[in-house]
């Protein structure tokens, strides 16, 4: 994933002379051919997040598109007060481009888990926050995000996710509609980034035991897709969002508050997020949700006892 939205971010560059690239404590041979190819628009800034924003600011204030690359928890942590007052006070045509989102960090500790990046990016005004499922999904939202107005958040995964998207479909702010062939109109999984991959999983497991799960995934947080999200949840008996960040201001929280406010009461609503605490284990990702009960085959046993 993150390759792919670094080569799409290069070959919009090649097009257009005001894209730029800013990168911080990257490895060497990263995006070398943009480097040598684009001097003038590929920056390496080191490990100074703060100023990398406010440079980054300096850029679009210019009249440069600017893409920042960085690890996700530092990015949103360290810099945080560069982003709501250069970034998004400003409206600043910035891209912050996390890699490592949510547990991806997990066997370097809780200092490295971008738990809440979600939560805080998107309680900030102007700010638009993606976090795409796959590379082709993250491609086409690269390829929107060029003549977006204003700051943007892209959310990376570990990389490696299995391909389910079809290329050109991805707009920001239009969730996706997977429905099962089989769908009675039961269960509905709410979903954001590399959670997609899962519950897929789920429905996998789910289908065995002719339990048909539909999926209505997000790859944009903000700006929600209100009106996809209200239109499909009111047909549904359960539904469940699942996502990897804390509750508290996540895609469970939001959803939950949006059906509430326009009276959409499923018969069960289930939110399905990390923990309200910081890991204590370093370990990995998959390890992670084992222990959290994140993983697919725990979600599918959550959901049957909850099927009537």
């Amino acid at each position: 994933m993150r390759k792919a939205g670094l080569n799409a971010i290069y070959e919009l560059a090649k097009e257009d002379k005001d894209i730029v690239f800013i990168g911080s404590d990257l490895g060497v041979d990263t995006l070398k051919e943009f480097k040598d190819t684009l001097p003038n628009q590929f920056f390496m800034e080191g490990v100074s997040e703060g100023h990398m924003v406010g440079m980054a600011a300096g850029m679009a204030h210019a009249g440069a598109t600017v893409y920042i690359n960085t690890i996700a928890t530092f990015l949103t942590r360290r810099a945080l007060d560069q982003i709501v007052v250069n970034l998004c006070l400003d409206n600043a045509k910035v891209r912050l481009y996390g890699n490592g989102g949510g547990l991806v960090y997990g066997p370097l500790g809780a200092t490295h888990t971008a738990l809440e990046d979600l939560s805080l990016l998107s309680a900030i005004p102007n700010m638009t926050v993606l976090a795409p499922s796959d590379s082709v999904e993250m491609i086409d939202l690269i390829k929107e995000s060029k003549d977006f107005p204003g700051p943007i958040y892209i959310r990376l995964g570990k990389g490696g996710e299995k391909v389910l998207s079809k290329a050109g479909t991805a707009k920001i702010g239009k969730a996706f509609f997977d429905k099962h062939s089989k769908s009675e109109g039961k269960v509905l999984i709410c979903t954001t980034g590399v959670m997609r991959q899962r519950a897929v999983l789920v429905r996998e497991f789910l289908e065995k035991e002719s339990i048909f799960v539909d999926i209505l995934h997000n790859h944009t947080i903000k700006p929600l897709d209100t009106n996809s999200i209200l239109t499909t949840a009111a047909n549904y008996e359960l539904v469940i969002t699942l996502e990897e960040n804390v509750p508290n201001g996540g895609l469970g929280q939001q959803i939950g508050c949006l059906l509430l406010e326009n009276n959409i009461c499923p018969k069960k609503f289930i939110r399905l997020s990390l923990p309200d605490e910081f890991p204590q284990e370093y370990a990995r990702q998959e390890e992670m949700f084992l222990t959290l009960g994140l993983d697919p085959e725990s979600v599918a046993s959550r959901i049957k006892e909850l099927y009537v």
